[in-house]
């Protein structure tokens, strides 16, 4: 089948596709356990980049479980499709310019490295909402830690599936230890030289 498949060029290129947006395009990979306050963040800073005329698109692990993914479930074989599968949208998308949000859990390393592979390491940025297995528990935003707990979910990251914590990630947010809006405001500030087009 591979041998019947063709790359197909087009005329506009992703440098032009920046130039007319007036920035770079890259992917921001918020991971953390569920509850953590990625979405919460993610949201958060797609607003202060829409701010800056920024265009931007959020991708979310509810969201596309949906839709695109519904047909996966939770085995660490569907985990790593389901962050596949994203990884090569969010490349469609940096492709036609835009900075890409995307909060999910991702709880392997080897997944979040086949993402930076993907995107490039370059258009990549790995931001770990670091809030731990206790706090999440006491948030329980979505009710999944209790039913995880009494039998009713499996393969709960953190519960009964692990969850790998990236070792060097761009950036760290300690949810316990800081607000939304100063983890916003050091997101923020590392990207925005990356927002800046190189002249070439």
């Amino acid at each position: 089948m591979e041998k019947n498949i063709f790359d197909q060029d087009y005329q506009i290129s992703v440098s032009e596709r920046r130039e007319m947006n007036g920035h770079n395009s890259f992917l921001l990979w918020f991971t953390g356990l569920s509850g953590s306050g990625k979405s919460t963040i993610a949201n958060k800073v797609e607003e202060a980049l829409h701010l800056k005329g920024v265009k931007t698109y959020s991708l979310d692990g509810d969201n596309i479980r949906k839709g695109l993914n519904n047909d996966l479930t939770f085995s660490p074989e569907d985990r790593t499709e389901n962050i596949r599968r994203i990884a090569e949208i969010a490349n469609l998308m940096i492709d036609a310019g835009l900075v890409v949000l995307a909060a999910f859990v991702s709880p392997y390393k080897k997944d979040r490295e086949s993402i930076k592979n993907i995107v490039k390491d370059v258009n990549f940025v790995e931001i770990y909402i670091n809030t731990s297995i206790e706090e999440c528990e006491r948030r329980d935003v979505k009710g999944l830690y209790k039913k995880a707990r009494t039998g009713k979910i499996n393969n709960m990251t953190g519960i009964s599936a692990p969850y790998e914590a990236p070792e060097h990630p761009d950036i760290e947010i300690l949810t316990e230890k800081e607000s939304v809006e100063n983890a916003v405001k050091r997101i923020m500030d590392h990207i925005t030289p990356k927002l800046e087009l190189n002249d070439e």
